[in-house]
């Protein structure tokens, strides 16, 4: 699961712990990286961050996996190549440093007066030479993960009908000209651990529609395989799938499954929905939907490049959209308070069956199991576990 938001990884440690299996957190480039990211945290400090809630939910840390996602230049693209990969070493330095110990090495975008999108060859160079660094600055020797065929992160921006399965042959390349670069740079022993190569098996989410898995499709990409060894493939953008999607997914040899959006979707669903709970237990009004809605209004920086339509469309992508553009806020001191206020207004409230069943109705199973216990934090963290569940259930 790639996401910082603090109940999310709290979901998951708990899922973890429920279940004894390990959990495998990452964190991308632009959320944390040695200037802070997005969510102001250098690799170490998120490390801590993740720690601290594992302490919290007795999670056993020698059962964590911390891994970075899109580790390259991207953050740094609008400057020159070399400055923008001098920076770029330094990340992968400190997140190596920090005991990340799974590292997808990204360098398929261009950089100031480069192309869009680079050869092969000058993508596995610089991969090599983030390896390089890493090999110099880790205590245990991390895991690898290449490939050039790299989805847009957190979904695409418009409708998508279909998606071109990536190419046998080309998967293949991509390995080949990553193990010479490999050696090339001195670090061939560290190809060995390559473990996962990121294709496209035809699976991605717009702002409103999702592409499901279609095996058929991907079958010759699934026998490369076989070709390259020790090494699966990992599949991006597989929010909202089916857990038979899911599935099948794995049994066609895409075993890392990356989900980020659609968990923070899933809470955005939870609290909207135990906000309407509260309106009706006390005889007020929803209050979030309203204090989140006038926050990205005042601030749209996060969601106005990536929605279009009218006024009235990209209100409703603000709140619903699949992209879930909504995420960077909730750690703005106003959407932080909002949702404080909300979870006041529920305390010490045992929700009935019947309003669950009204607004969250996916949770009643798992609230007359007992496995979930009808209060609002129990529900909140439930509601994710719920997603969450879809992928235990596939990795298996």
């Amino acid at each position: 699961m790639c996401s910082a938001h603090p109940d999310v990884i709290r979901a998951a440690l708990e899922l973890g712990c429920q279940s004894g299996r390990e959990v495998l957190i990452e964190a991308t480039c632009n959320q944390v990286n040695q200037d802070g990211g997005y969510t102001g945290m250098t690799p170490a400090d998120f490390r801590g961050f993740v720690e601290k809630i594992a302490d919290s939910v007795g999670f056993n840390k020698d059962m964590l996996i911390l891994g970075g996602d899109h580790l390259g230049p991207n953050p740094w693209k609008h400057l020159p190549a070399a400055s923008a990969m001098q920076k770029a070493l330094v990340m992968i330095a400190d997140y190596a440093s920090a005991g990340f110990t799974k590292l997808h090495l990204d360098c398929s975008m261009g950089c100031q007066g480069e192309a869009v999108a680079l050869d092969d060859e000058l993508v596995a160079l610089r991969a090599a030479q983030l390896a390089k660094v890493a090999e110099n600055n880790c205590e245990t020797p991390p895991v690898y993960i290449i490939g050039t065929e790299v989805p847009v992160p957190g979904g695409a921006s418009h409708v998508v009908d279909s998606l071109d399965v990536t190419d046998a042959s080309a998967a293949l390349k991509t390995y080949e000209i990553h193990r010479k670069a490999f050696q090339d740079q001195g670090v061939g022993a560290a190809f060995d651990r390559v473990i996962g190569l990121v294709v496209q098996p035809g699976v991605e989410f717009g702002s409103a529609n999702v592409v499901a898995y279609r095996p058929e499709l991907s079958q010759e990409l699934s026998k490369s395989l076989t070709q390259m060894p020790n090494v699966v493939f990992e599949a991006h953008s597989t929010d909202y799938q089916t857990v038979d999607a899911l599935s099948a997914l794995v049994t066609d040899g895409f075993s890392i499954l990356k989900v980020g959006p659609g968990l923070t979707f899933a809470l955005r669903e939870a609290l909207y929905g135990l906000d309407l709970i509260a309106a009706e237990l006390d005889g007020g009004t929803p209050k979030l939907k309203d204090a989140m809605e006038m926050l990205m209004v005042e601030e749209e920086g996060y969601w106005a490049n990536y929605y279009s339509g009218d006024k009235l469309e990209q209100k409703l992508q603000r709140h619903f959209s699949y992209s879930d553009r909504i995420r960077y806020y909730w750690a703005h001191p106003k959407a932080q308070n909002a949702v404080t206020e909300l979870m006041l207004r529920l305390e010490n409230q045992i929700i009935s069956e019947t309003l669950i069943s009204q607004y969250l109705a996916p949770l009643v199973p798992a609230v007359r199991s007992g496995e979930v216990e009808p209060n609002a934090a129990s529900i909140k963290l439930g509601y994710v576990k719920l997603a969450l569940n879809e992928y235990a259930r596939a990795c298996v």
